[in-house]
């Protein structure tokens, strides 16, 4: 089995333990997982620019973070997928930013919108492992970001969101997935084993 399928396996089975997880989740498991968030967020130092995104599905819902940051002054970004096999481009998400419906029933501000690049990059997921690695929904989007970044010498942390329950042994990657440097929970907030240079 390759690494390819190996990903579209598990990638099904996070599917649905994911819904399943987020169909049960205790009534202050969100307000955990919101003061988890901003307990890292506010010791990492050095940062404007945040980019997030407006969920869907079953997915952690960060809007409530990002007004939070925004109304503190933070430049808060929503991801645009510019085409197959392109890193993301981040606009500006302001109070009244009009919205416009993305690839996959993503949303992001309109063309209008400025762009800028984050210095903090919250990454939704399906699965993950204690190294940092993330199973998305497999077009690579966010690891071509992490690595366009890296390459260009262009600092960002990287933090992956999700529930405690989605963690796995092992998510398979290859040399084009990038770790995560962080996972916060509603759990807790962990600094993964494969990126020790993020400290908070």
């Amino acid at each position: 089995m390759t690494i390819d399928d190996e990903k579209r396996h598990l990638r099904e089975v996070a599917r649905q333990t994911r819904k399943q997880i987020s169909a049960h989740a205790k009534a202050g498991d969100h307000d955990a997982f919101q003061n988890n968030l901003l307990q890292v967020l506010t010791k990492l130092p050095d940062w404007n620019n945040i980019s997030g995104y407006l969920a869907i599905g079953d997915e952690i819902n960060l809007a409530p973070v990002l007004k939070s940051l925004r109304d503190n002054g933070k430049v808060c970004l929503l991801p645009v997928v510019i085409g197959k096999a392109q890193p993301l481009l981040f606009r500006v998400w302001e109070a009244d930013t009009e919205l416009e419906q993305g690839p996959l029933n993503t949303r992001h501000p309109a063309g209008g919108a400025a762009t800028g690049e984050p210095d903090i990059l919250l990454v939704p997921l399906l699965a993950f492992d204690k190294s940092g690695y993330r199973l998305g929904w497999g077009g690579g989007f966010y690891d071509r970001t992490l690595g366009e970044y890296i390459q260009r010498g262009r600092p960002i942390i990287s933090i992956g969101v999700g529930y405690a329950d989605q963690e796995v042994v092992n998510v398979p990657h290859d040399g084009y997935d990038v770790a995560l440097d962080w996972i916060v929970t509603e759990t807790g907030v962990r600094k993964t084993t494969a990126n020790k240079k993020v400290q908070a």
